[in-house]
């Protein structure tokens, strides 16, 4: 087969899959849809919670009480249609790793996805309540809180997009120490500068408030020691693996 048509062949395979990832993502939105309104007040919860009696969110668009919903459905089906779409990114990619590039890959790619969910579910149940709380609590006298959906769907937005990337550290420091561009050693005396370096990520991603910072930092420096054992003992494993490679 010619190098035209081995290229034909990888383009089609990667628009086939694209569309199955695609028709994934729009069945789960399909199956939501109905459910949007309910899926947004879910979401407002922990805002609501912490509002004063008097307080209430508004709608400052004409169309936001409807497209703000179904703007976070969409999101939600991509978050929810994931394990699929990574699937399909495998099974593209699979044929072309050696085995022991597929015996790394297929569990990194079931963490990723594991460890984005738990960074999601990290900034609902634990940052959003305290940080809303704080917001309403500082509000100047005489200020009445309307906060509008879509600026609110925005803003939450954007902290589950850092929070389920910052949860990926450790899937980051196993890749770092696997490729030899690292070791955990050189990682461990980099230990000051990485935890500085959480801080200001954390200032750079969330809102400009100590608590969200550190809710961010904190989880984000755990997760780097965690990477640190475990690219560790990825790397205990694979000098034995070698070891048995050369004794046989």
């Amino acid at each position: 087969m010619s190098d035209a048509q081995t290229l034909l062949s990888h383009l089609v395979e990667l628009r086939t899959r694209l569309l199955r990832a695609l028709l994934a993502v729009m069945l789960v939105f399909l199956c939501l849809a109905y459910f949007a309104q309910d899926l947004y007040h879910l979401l407002a919860t922990p805002l609501l919670d912490v509002l004063p009696d008097d307080a209430q969110m508004i709608a400052t668009d004409v169309a936001s009480p409807f497209f703000a919903p179904f703007k976070l459905t969409l999101v939600l089906s991509f978050f929810i249609a994931i394990p699929v779409v990574l699937y399909q990114v495998w099974g593209f990619v699979a044929p072309g790793l050696y085995r022991n590039e597929k015996r790394l890959v297929a569990p990194l790619l079931i963490c990723s996805t594991l460890l984005f969910y738990g960074g999601v579910a990290f900034a609902y149940f634990v940052v959003f309540p305290l940080a809303f709380a704080f917001f309403t609590s500082v509000a100047p006298e005489g200020v009445s809180i309307h906060t509008d959906i879509s600026s609110y769907l925005d803003f939450v937005l954007k902290l589950f997009f850092a929070f389920g990337v910052s949860f990926q550290i450790p899937i980051a420091i196993v890749l770092l120490c696997w490729t030899g561009a690292t070791s955990p050693q050189k990682l461990r005396e980099k230990r000051p500068y990485v935890i500085v370096g959480a801080f200001v990520i954390g200032m750079l991603l969330t809102p400009p408030d100590v608590i969200s910072q550190t809710l961010l930092a904190v989880p984000m420096w755990l997760l780097f020691e965690i990477g640190l054992l475990v690219g560790a003992l990825y790397r205990r494993t694979d000098s034995q693996e070698q070891t048995e490679t050369q004794d046989s």
